[in-house]
């Protein structure tokens, strides 16, 4: 029976089910025949049946583990999130204890209206269910794109709540690592709604003094002691000083056309000051992006220094005058490219093998017929039906996501 004929909390509860269908934990051993028992992965929780306390309904969002869904308590009738995060993605342990460690860490972070709360942790043999409150105002962007007046002062109050975040994160022995504006969502539809922080999956407990070298986050967001593999907890105010750089101006301080090129342009830590509408800008907003964005961690402020720069404390004094159409118009593009980026890595990690990942970037140049170095919708339309190994669904899937961003991308997909 086909999806149309069932109501989406029949389809969402089954899509749930089915992504933990075939777990790998539970295939057979291949030398006793027997079934592998599941995994434990909190072992501090009994493990239950979610949907005896929820009803899980549409799917909010996707990651590379886990799946969003917005699921309701059967008991309260209050509407939440509840991310699933699935057994059968957890191939080492190292998997099993970011999932530990993400749960740890929204348990040990205090209650705060900038923070998603974390309303438990349960489990099943198929998966790991974190039920959290739900957000319904939508992301950063999309919320700053769809206003008609959009100034200076508003991105003050923004960078007030991310700074607010990363103060609290710090102040508990956590660095979050994965800073950006997608994991800010607004907690409902008002205008005075509070903005909030949702992920801590890549999110990390430190000590005073202690360096990590494992290379995570976001490339556009990344700090340069991070691409050297040597950092602490300064790299959070980096990324979040590339955010206030974007609410600005709608682009990243560091661009180029690939990953590699982010990577060089960051370490090479040139920033724009010249192009619209920075003439028009404060010289303390520019003061305080170029505060945060200082190459030397033990030169960048601290989280207690920026919510002290005069920028944030006369944050009610800032220019209310609108940054212009040509900021909304950039804030949009850029936003609708992560969101294409994010459909198609989706696809990408459902769908291909390890070997057609590695072949991506050879497809991504055959489909660039002109060599210009960037992929356009009708080259990528055609790159996908007549080269890549996937089936005709999830090539629609990816031309249907290309399709929606059409005029927002300005008919051009930079990959």
């Amino acid at each position: 029976m086909g999806n149309c004929c069932r109501s989406p909390a029949a389809v969402a509860r089954e899509d749930v089910k089915s992504s933990f269908s075939g777990n790998d934990h539970a295939k057979k051993d291949a030398v006793s025949g027997k079934s592998k028992p599941p995994i434990t992965v909190l072992t501090d929780v009994a493990k239950e049946n979610i949907e005896e306390r929820y009803l899980v309904d549409r799917e909010l969002g996707r990651g590379e583990f886990g799946v969003t869904y917005l699921c309701i308590d059967r008991e309260s009738r209050d509407l939440l999130a509840c991310k699933s995060i699935s057994k059968r993605k957890l191939r080492t342990a190292v998997d099993v204890e970011d999932v530990r460690r993400e749960v740890a860490i929204m348990k040990h972070l205090p209650r705060n209206s900038s923070i998603v709360s974390l309303k438990e942790a349960c489990e099943d043999d198929n998966a790991v269910h974190l039920v959290m409150e739900l957000c319904e105002g939508g992301e950063l962007f999309d919320r700053i794109v769809a206003r008609g007046h959009y100034t200076e002062r508003a991105a003050a109050a923004v960078t007030r709540t991310i700074v607010e975040v990363v103060q609290l994160c710090h102040k508990h022995g956590v660095i979050h690592r994965d800073l950006k504006p997608e994991n800010f969502l607004f907690a409902n539809k008002k205008e005075n709604s509070p903005l909030k922080a949702i992920d801590f999956g890549l999110s990390i407990f430190f000590k005073p003094g202690e360096r990590f070298s494992e290379i995570v986050g976001s490339p556009y967001y990344m700090a340069p002691e991070v691409l050297k593999r040597n950092y602490g907890p300064e790299i959070d105010i980096w990324s979040a000083g590339v955010i206030l750089y974007i609410l600005l101006c709608g682009v990243p301080p560091f661009w180029a056309e690939s990953e590699q090129g982010v990577a060089q342009a960051i370490l090479r830590g040139i920033i724009d000051f010249k192009r619209d509408p920075w003439p028009n800008i404060s010289e303390s907003a520019k003061s305080l992006v170029k505060a945060m964005l200082e190459p030397d961690p033990k030169l960048r402020l601290t989280a207690k220094q920026v919510l002290e720069h005069s920028w944030l404390q006369n944050a009610k004094k800032a220019p209310n005058v609108p940054l212009g159409d040509v900021v909304k118009s950039r804030l949009k593009q850029f936003s609708m490219m992560n969101r294409f980026k994010r459909k198609a890595l989706r696809v990408i990690a459902d769908f291909l093998s390890v070997e057609e990942v590695e072949d991506i970037k050879e497809m991504f140049k055959k489909m660039d017929t002109d060599n210009d170095g960037i992929v356009s919708i009708e080259e990528l339309k055609v790159g996908l039906r007549n080269q890549s190994q996937l089936a005709e669904p999830e090539v629609q899937l990816l031309i249907e996501a290309v399709s929606t961003n059409t005029l927002s991308l300005s008919n051009q997909c930079h990959m």
